[in-house]
């Protein structure tokens, strides 16, 4: 006698890619099912086909890109028969899908409340008063603060980790048959993440909702994961129950991509006691005005009384949740934005103290490398204009400066000729070098990564922080090193200084603070990296 049927049942479906593109197939004969109440991870780096196949599961594939063979099945229904007007009725209804970014999936003028609300309007389901309390339902049972006043609220009025919980909320609004998340905590700092990933699996353990999880973080797949399915340019590598391709993973690929999921070990610490002191961060103040969500105004304390000092070839980690003021703190030292108040020093220059219009030739020492490199490259210039443009504003000769720059593409792992192509004709972790290699250009005494691989699948962020450090060994340069991941701050950071609500709680050697955290917060954060017990302790400890 047979068993139910899968909620979600792919076979054999292969989805071509445009002429001239790098491979034939974007998917290639994929067959995976899941079950009711089961959570599939599909696993890979960017160019995998993992999104691919969330998005011809929803009916949202690009125009460019065809299914050729195959079918998606999602109990009886063939969803690649359905035309559109169909697909409006399935959507919603039978598959929900939360997005890696909610703020471009959520519209910007429209209140919490209408965007869910809209859900039931587009199937014709309740009335105005029952939506409306449907709608606060909704986001208490996504554990939302106040929900009343969430509901009244826009967009930007939320949180990093608010709008996510807005987006799953709206995407189980009609109590759909399967969730897909594409990569919905990868932006996320861990205690956000970790809130996240466990409402989902409570979601699914409750209702019984199928649940197709993609993501390239192995941390997120040992937390949350029945099953696996590792994806390789478009081909089904591995699959099988989390425990065993976490514990035993048959294939190279996967076995890859599990090592280079950062460890919490630290690894021996450098000797720097005899460095000199090359920045002295003291006393740092800054502080937002403004209305908010919950009160007509308030201040923000970003930057409370922040004291640090890094050494010539040391990296400090500055880690802490969203909104623990470690940004701030990064763009103050930098004078991107003006601290109210403290002593900012590079060497023996007072940098925080210096008039705007004294600036210009100082700020060549300290130099910045962006969350987004893609946002932060100009995407008119030539790679090469656009690491040689800092060094020509200072003074150095063109034809010098267009030099270094291809002398530097090599030295962050690029060929000389990368200085003729345009930012959008390399991958994510390319365009991150490029940034490095523009930050370096200037010849600066401090480095500052702000989330500098958060946006990057683990293999490649590998591969940056390891040209990070060796960079620093050659160059003797000091980082100052902004993040959320705990498990990339053990791996790159000499010192950890750990933020929370504009203050530094605790800051201590980076191998003393993990196996040592003297403050309560420093342990929620460490207790909330994702897979820690399942996969860091019991995989890359073997």
């Amino acid at each position: 006698m047979n068993g139910p049927s899968p909620v979600l049942s792919i076979e054999n479906l292969s989805i071509g890619l445009p002429a001239l593109s790098d491979r034939q197939y974007a998917i290639r004969d994929l067959s995976l099912t899941i079950e009711a109440g089961e959570t599939l991870c599909v696993v890979g780096e960017s160019g995998s086909g993992k999104s691919m196949t969330a998005m011809a599961a929803i009916g949202l594939l690009p125009p460019a890109v065809s299914v050729l063979s195959g079918s998606i099945r999602l109990g009886g229904s063939d969803l690649l028969s359905l035309d559109e007007e169909k697909w409006c009725e399935v959507r919603g209804r039978d598959i929900g899908m939360v997005f890696q970014e909610p703020m471009t999936s959520l519209n910007p003028v429209m209140r919490v409340a209408d965007q869910i609300a809209e859900t039931f309007r587009a199937h014709r389901i309740l009335s105005p008063a029952d939506r409306a309390r449907r709608v606060v339902e909704l986001l208490a049972e996504v554990n939302l603060p106040y929900p009343e006043l969430i509901a009244r609220a826009y967009p930007h009025e939320l949180s990093g980790g608010q709008r996510q919980r807005v987006m799953i909320a709206m995407a189980l609004a009609l109590e759909p048959k399967l969730l897909i998340a594409d990569e919905p905590t990868t932006a996320l700092d861990v205690t956000t993440q970790a809130q996240v990933l466990k409402l989902i699996d409570n979601l699914r353990r409750k209702k019984g909702t199928a649940v197709l999880f993609i993501t390239h973080d192995f941390g997120v797949v040992a937390e949350i994961a029945d099953r696996v399915a590792v994806l390789q340019n478009g081909e089904l590598v591995e699959q099988g129950p989390a425990d065993v391709v976490l514990n035993n993973p048959q294939h190279p690929y996967t076995t890859r991509l599990l090592a280079a999921v950062p460890s919490l070990t630290p690894p021996p610490p450098k000797e720097l006691r005899n460095e000199p002191i090359v920045l002295t961060v003291e006393g740092l103040r800054k502080s937002y005005g403004g209305r908010g969500l919950f009160r007509k105004s308030r201040e923000v304390r970003a930057a409370d009384a922040v004291s640090f000092d890094i050494r010539r070839g040391e990296t400090l980690g500055l880690v802490g949740e969203s909104g623990s003021g470690k940004s701030t703190v990064g763009r103050c030292v930098l004078r991107l934005i003006e601290p109210d108040g403290g002593r900012i020093e590079i060497g023996s220059l007072p940098f925080g103290s210096l008039p705007q219009h004294d600036l210009r030739p100082h700020r060549r020492r300290i130099q910045i490398v962006f969350q987004d490199p893609f946002a932060s490259l100009n995407p008119r210039r030539k790679v090469g204009y656009i690491i040689a443009e800092g060094p020509i504003t200072q003074g150095v000769a063109p034809d010098r400066a267009f030099e270094e720059a291809r002398i530097l593409l090599e030295k962050v792992g690029l060929p000389a000729q990368a200085a003729e192509r345009y930012p959008h004709e390399f991958s994510g972790g390319q365009r991150q070098r490029i940034g490095i290699a523009r930050a370096l250009a200037m010849k600066p005494d401090v480095l500052v990564a702000d989330e500098a691989v958060s946006a990057l699948d683990v293999s490649v962020q590998a591969e940056i922080l390891k040209l990070l450090i060796g960079l620093q060994a050659e160059l003797g340069l000091s980082i100052l090193f902004i993040t959320h991941d705990l498990r990339v701050a053990a791996q790159i950071c000499d010192r950890v200084a750990v933020m929370q609500k504009g203050r530094i709680v605790e800051m201590a050697e980076t191998a003393h603070l993990f196996a040592d955290p003297r403050d309560a917060y420093t342990r929620q954060l460490l207790a909330a990296v994702p897979g820690r017990t399942r996969l860091i302790d019991g995989v890359q400890n073997r």
